[in-house]
């Protein structure tokens, strides 16, 4: 016997080699906290292409700023 099953959406954990366009896909409320810190890239053609750590480059974010800009995406995911 088959015992139907609940499809849950289960969100990917974040990282700086994400598309930016596959962010927004899953998770559209990082859209905020992307323009938080200066990406107006959102809406850019490109980052249906580009990864967050692309996008940063472009914005001169360091390692680092990717870092947390990845960390804080991870924990606001969701909200």
């Amino acid at each position: 016997m088959k015992t139907k099953q609940t499809k849950k959406t289960i969100k990917k954990k974040i990282t700086a080699n994400m598309k930016i366009g596959d962010l927004i896909e899953e998770n559209p409320e990082a859209m905020e906290t992307l323009y938080e810190v200066g990406f107006g890239c959102v809406g850019c053609p490109m980052s249906v292409h580009a990864t967050i750590e692309q996008g940063a480059a472009v914005h001169g974010m360091t390692k680092k700023d990717v870092d947390e800009l990845v960390k804080e995406l991870n924990r606001r995911k969701g909200k």
